[in-house]
């Protein structure tokens, strides 16, 4: 009988180890999808340990950024993020989007067409700039992160042919693999911070297409188009690997444009420094949504959004990162509230179209 329990035992623990041989196997077989990238490598990860604000093995804010804030501990903070209810988290209705044909924009008209969350196209001195495109999947599986009804219209084949696509950092939800994948043809330079030049050489980009920069480096596009690498407050990460490669926001100085594309992030100093170092920003694109107290660092916060505003001292505003995913657990329709303050209570020119709507920059 002992001979039996001792059996039965070892049973049990084989197969525990063949769970767990297996469940590991399928992690790393899903992690090393395509899509997921690659972290750098060779000469760039050469270049990556050389920069200034890569330290202690991984890049690094300008100040110390904590992720998480709550006093929860990690476990007890995620399971009260994912199942905590909100009223409102997604609207109670499809939105309404306007279907714009992009192809028939005329080259000679300065405008803006935003997509819903951080996805938008600039047409400016008869360059057409695609920034952080999502149309297919924002996360790594499909079931998770999905748009809200009526917002997933767009899709790649929509865009019209694209001279810089503009990536300000690897998250999921701002660099979709089968979103470039389907631009890749038609894409002239892509421009992005250091390190995630990566995933798209993995992707089968020409090396030679690829403008990465580091913050405070700058890049000549062509005649008239200048592009500056400037900080954010945020991370970075794909899959297991985190800030191997760098988030950033980016001026772009065009012929009749200064357009301040703000990417992710919290407040910080660096607002005031763009807003002084360039004082003659036409439009400043700020994220508004996804935020929550317990990565208050890391996103820009409703009591932080009129002073980051004011410190970059830009004619006018538009805020994106929200009206198409629920990635945190305010209501959908907050960040529109906080656009609308922001012109109303700050007398700020905010901008506040609807998704597809073709904005006159002029």
């Amino acid at each position: 009988m002992h001979i039996f329990k001792k059996i039965k035992v070892s049973m049990i623990i084989g197969y525990t180890f063949a769970i767990i041989a297996l469940l590991a196997i399928a992690v790393i077989t899903f992690v090393n999808q395509p899509s997921f990238g690659r972290i750098p490598r060779g000469e760039r990860l050469e270049r990556v340990k050389q920069s200034p604000n890569y330290r202690d093995g991984k890049f690094q804010n300008l100040h110390e950024t904590v992720l998480m804030t709550s006093d929860k501990g990690r476990l007890e903070a995620i399971w009260s993020f994912l199942f905590r209810k909100t009223d409102g988290l997604r609207p109670d209705a499809p939105l309404k989007v306007i279907k714009t044909d992009l192809k028939q924009l005329k080259p000679e008209e300065e405008v803006l067409v935003w997509f819903g969350h951080s996805s938008y196209l600039i047409q400016t001195g008869g360059k057409k700039i695609l920034v952080d495109p999502v149309f297919c999947m924002a996360s790594p599986v499909s079931f998770v992160n999905k748009p809200f009804e009526g917002t997933e219209i767009y899709r790649p084949e929509d865009m019209p042919d694209i001279d810089y696509l503009v990536i300000t950092h690897d998250h999921w939800d701002h660099l979709d693999y089968h979103t470039v994948k389907e631009l890749k043809g038609r894409i002239g330079k892509v421009i992005c911070s250091l390190g995630v030049g990566e995933h798209f050489e993995y992707w089968g980009f020409d090396k030679k297409q690829i403008v990465e920069l580091d913050w405070n480096e700058d890049a000549n596009l062509e005649s008239g188009f200048l592009i500056h690498c400037l900080s954010a407050r945020h991370f970075s990460g794909r899959g297991l690997h985190s800030n191997q490669s760098l988030w950033a926001s980016f001026l772009l100085q065009a012929p009749s444009q200064n357009i301040y594309i703000g990417g992710d992030g919290g407040y910080d100093t660096h607002y005031s420094d763009i807003g002084n170092h360039f004082p003659d920003i036409d439009l400043a694109i700020l994220e508004n949504g996804q935020y929550n107290e317990e990565w208050k660092y890391i996103h820009l916060m409703p009591q932080y959004m009129a002073k980051a505003a004011k410190d970059l001292k830009a004619k006018r505003f538009l805020t994106v990162h929200h009206s198409k995913y629920a990635l945190a657990k305010h209501r959908w329709d907050e960040p529109l509230k906080n656009a609308q303050d922001m012109r109303d209570k700050d007398s700020l020119d905010v901008l506040i179209p609807e998704i597809g709507e073709v904005v006159k920059l002029n």
